[in-house]
Order: C-alpha cells, then sequence, then structure tokens
C-alpha cells in the first residue's frame, strides 16, 4: 500500500478513482482466502464487511483522505510568503499578476 500512498496528499480523487481504490484493495485483503458457509457445508469468498472486520486497517480512501487534510494542514501553517500556501488560500501568485 505505501507505493498507493506516495504522494496521496495532492490527488483530487474522483468518484469513480474512489471506487476503483475500493475494489483494488478488497482484491489484496481476499488473501485472507474463501471462508465455510456453516449452513452448506460449501466454500465462498468473503463479503466486503467480513473482509473489513478481518483487516482492522481504515479503507485506503479514508486514510487517502486523512493524508490530503494532514498536509492541508501543514501548508495552512507556513504563511503566505509560500505559493504552496497561496495556492491551497486561493490568493493569487506574482506570476499571475504580472501577466
Amino acid at each position: 500500500m505505501p507505493i498507493i500512498l506516495y504522494w496521496s496528499e495532492i490527488w483530487s480523487l474522483t468518484p469513480k478513482e474512489e471506487r476503483r481504490l475500493r475494489v483494488f484493495e478488497n482484491t489484496v485483503l481476499r488473501i485472507f482466502g474463501p471462508k465455510m458457509d456453516e449452513v452448506t457445508g460449501e466454500w465462498r469468498k468473503l463479503h466486503n464487511e467480513e473482509l473489513n472486520d478481518l483487516y482492522s486497517s481504515p479503507n485506503i480512501v479514508r486514510v487517502i483522505k486523512s493524508r490530503r487534510m494532514r498536509w492541508a494542514g501543514h501548508v495552512a501553517h507556513m504563511g503566505d510568503k509560500r505559493s504552496v500556501y497561496r495556492v491551497l488560500v486561493g490568493k493569487q501568485t506574482t506570476w499571475e499578476t504580472q501577466a
């Protein structure tokens, strides 16, 4: 998962991308294997809720959004001299005022 989270602070996730990430995460979590159904005695895939119960970490979309909020907090403390801060709060940069 570290590869997926690399630079995740600056991603703008669309609902389609969020869904793809959740599908990918559930695919990875299926390594826990199948489960024996108590009623029929047959093996079946684990449902997404069962996967989430087994794997205690928050889902990937929540992790990305929390990292983005943490990054925004760091930028907010930078001050208005930094261009990253000016972009975050929507102030014009010096190159925009010169044009």
